[in-house]
Parts: structure tokens; sequence; C-alpha cells
């Protein structure tokens, strides 16, 4: 008898190594000679390159406009439209032209899990409508940024505009406005710019809603009342966060030097660019370095947030984080059952959402305490790595421009938070924990425990 030692992966384990995959391929085509003006990047910054693009990230060892020739910048741009969309959208699409639309129960679970549906005979639907709506999102914010593009930098202003609608929408944060003694300046020369200062925003709240929210939208027709709770619920939170954060970012940099020449309303442009960016997208239209020390918490409580679940964005996600505020008050207040709206939320997952909160609040220490050991003082001083490791976990590739002078170790660690954020803690861990057992033993509870 043959024993049958072939096991089919979990969707989480299928959906951890798919990105890996990936980065492992765009790491090996951006260490070509020919990606590169310079001819020749080290793999270990190729690696990072691949890594900040397939997990959406943002943060960078090389100017992308200046080290890269537009073969390596295509690559990364595919790269991070793999990244936004999954893994597994493009694998699913290859197994419907195929199977000729046929999907498994696996491959449905798979897609669910990737998107956040909780209906696997719409996995199909789903899949389609995450592909056109994507792209139809980004060609209208590339026609949109045409319009200021074309004209300053002619037909490579169709390049620019389609780069940067797919960057943002993606919330990967990847700009080709650096050149030679000018690096790093992201979106900074539009930071007064009304249409690439509104378009750019709005490509990353909608990227980082999340498929099955905006899905949810357009299937009701705008119409709030027929909207599903956790979508009534992801827009109101969201809401919030950006227009709280807005004001205090208003508040916070009143002062900053960057806005010394800027009247009432480019400074209340920047603060809501600011807010929008610090989710998980990466663009900076202003130095977060220039930041007050309210500025510079804010950000980092901003991007460790993150956006939404099922999105292209990182984070914690604002649902976890709502989950837990709205548990801590209840208990606070005596209560049994956490309610929101006129929904009760089970207990279990506020359970969840302390466990990822708890997880990627370790991690992100951890990861700080090493690098800071690692690196000389200029460079690793905590207010500069803890920036930078939130944003790594967080997906979001804001920096205060210390990543290009991050010795091997740190990057490494870095590769790592960036590629933990994308996959998903929870994800990852249970992609590497052992099948529970449903007869699994419950323990008695103890009885002398006192918290508080």
């Amino acid at each position: 008898m043959k024993l049958k030692l072939k096991r089919r992966m979990s969707v989480w384990q299928y959906l951890a190594l798919g990105y890996l995959l990936v980065i492992l391929v765009g790491s090996l085509l951006l260490v070509l000679p020919f990606a590169s003006r310079e001819g020749g990047t080290s793999y270990l910054d190729a690696l990072f390159t691949s890594t900040s693009a397939t997990c959406v990230t943002g943060l960078i060892v090389f100017d992308t406009a200046v080290h890269w020739t537009v073969f390596g910048q295509v690559v990364i741009l595919l790269l991070i439209q793999t990244g936004g969309l999954g893994f597994s959208t493009f694998v699913t699409v290859l197994f419907m032209m195929l199977r000729r639309g046929a999907l498994g129960v696996y491959e449905k679970r798979t897609i669910m899990q990737t998107f956040g549906g909780n209906r696997l005979a719409g996995a199909g639907k789903l899949i389609l409508r995450v592909v056109v709506g994507t792209f139809a999102m980004e060609a209208a914010g590339a026609f949109l940024l045409m319009i200021r593009f074309v004209p300053q930098f002619g037909g490579k202003g169709v390049y620019f505009a389609v780069f940067h609608a797919v960057s943002a929408f993606c919330n990967a944060g990847f700009d080709l406005f650096g050149s030679a003694g000018a690096e790093f300046v992201s979106l900074s020369a539009y930071a007064t710019d009304p249409l690439v200062s509104l378009v750019v925003p709005a490509l990353i709240i909608l990227g980082g809603l999340g498929f099955c929210v905006w899905g949810d939208i357009i299937d009701c027709r705008f119409r709030v009342k027929k909207f599903q709770f956790y979508t009534k619920f992801v827009l109101l939170v969201n809401s919030l966060l950006i227009a709280i954060s807005t004001a205090l970012f208003l508040v916070f940099e009143r002062n900053n030097a960057n806005y010394a020449d800027y009247h009432f309303g480019q400074k209340l442009l920047c603060s809501f660019f600011n807010a929008t960016t610090t989710r998980t997208a990466g663009f900076a239209a202003t130095d977060f370095a220039t930041f007050s020390e309210s500025g510079y918490l804010l950000s980092v409580v901003l991007m460790f947030i993150g956006g939404c679940s099922g999105s292209t964005a990182g984070g914690i996600k604002i649902s976890t984080f709502a989950v837990i505020v709205t548990g801590m008050w209840t208990v606070l207040r005596g209560k049994r059952d956490i309610n929101i709206g006129k929904r009760r939320i089970d207990g279990g997952l506020l359970g969840q959402a302390l466990a990822i909160f708890t997880a990627y609040l370790m991690i992100i220490l951890m990861a700080t305490t090493v690098i800071c050991a690692i690196e000389p003082s200029g460079i690793g001083s905590f207010k500069n790595v803890l920036f930078e490791t939130t944003s790594a976990l967080g997906t979001v590739g804001l920096s205060l421009g210390i990543t290009p002078s991050l010795t091997a170790a740190s990057k490494i660690i870095v590769i790592v938070l960036m590629y933990m954020g994308r996959a998903g803690v929870l994800t990852l861990s249970l992609a590497i924990g052992r099948k529970r057992s449903e007869a699994e033993v419950r323990r008695p509870v103890a009885e002398t425990l006192y918290i508080g």
C-alpha cells in the first residue's frame, strides 16, 4: 500500500508562500545589469526593493527615478500591482482561464480570505470585480494626473501618470520625481497643487477601503441604508480618522517651516494629504523629519493603525482598532456586551483584535531595540528607528531618511517586517502553526486571577 505523503497546503501557507515567491522572482529581475543605470545592484538591495514593491510599502534604498532604468521601474510597477491585487488574484485569474471559469472550494476559500469576503458562492464574481474595478480606478486616476503631468513632461507624463496612479491605489508610495542631486523628494513639488494633492489621496483612500467595501457600495448603488454593517462601520471609522487626524496635523504643524508661505487653504490641503498618506501610502508632500514631536507621534500612531481589512493597506487595520477602543470603553463601564450601533460584537473578536495589537506592538519594539543596538547613534536614534520599523510593518513607506544608510543586518530586519506586514501577522502565525484539533481539551477556569 502506498502512503499518501502529499498534503495540500493550507490557505494561510498558500498566501504566505505566494508573496515570498513573487518577492524572490522580483529580486532576480532587479539584480540584472540592465535593470539599473549603474549596471548592477547588490542582491540585498534588489531584494529590499522587491520586497518593498511587492508588499506595497515604499521604503527604498535608491531613488526609483535615479537608480533604476525603465526596465527596472516597470518591474517595480508590476510588483506593486501584484502585491496590491494580491498574489492569489493573478493565480486565480489564470486558473479560471485554464478551467474556463470553474473554481473549487479551496480556491474560493483562498479568495475570500484574501479580500475579506464571506460567501464562497460569490468568489468568481468577486475576483472579476476586483480586477476590473482596480484597473478602472487606476485608469481614472491616471487620466486625471495626465492633466498635470503631460503639459509638464510631455509624452513622458503619460507614463508618470500611470505609474503614480497604480502606486497610489495600491498604497505603495513609489514615485519617479527624483533627479540627480535632488533624490527622495516624493510629491513635495505638488504640496499645494489641488489636482495632484487630491487625486493621489483619493486613490489611496479607495485602495485602502477594501475590495468588498466598494463592491457593496456599488451593489447598493450608493444608498447608505442598504449597506452591509461592515461597510457602514468602516466608512464611519475611516472618515472620523481622516477628519480628526487632518485637524490634528493642522494644529500640530501650524508653525512648520515648510508652511511659512502657505495660506490656510494650502495648510489644510497638506494636512489632509499627511492624514491620508500616513495611514499606509508612503507618499510625502512634506519632509516628515521637520515635523513637531506631536506630529511625529501622530504619524507613528496612524501608521500603526493602517487601513481596512481585505485592502491594499497595512497596519493592524481600523476595524481592529475600533473593536479594541469600543471593547475598552465597554469594560471600563462595567458592561458585558460590546455594542456598535445596533449590533453586538462577538467577544472572540475582541480577543483576536487584542492579540493582533499586542503582536504588532511587540514586533515593532523588538525590531526597534535590535536596530538601535546595531546602528551608530546618529542613524540609530530611537526616534528614527521607531518611525522606520512602524512604517515597515505597517507597509507605509515613510522614512526620516535613514533607509539608504542602514547596515545589511538592519535591512534584513526591515525586509522581514515588510513581508510580515503584507502577508499579515495572523496569516503567518496560522501558516506555521500546527493544525488545531476540534476535540482539544479545555482547562478549568482560573478563579483567582485578578486584572486591574
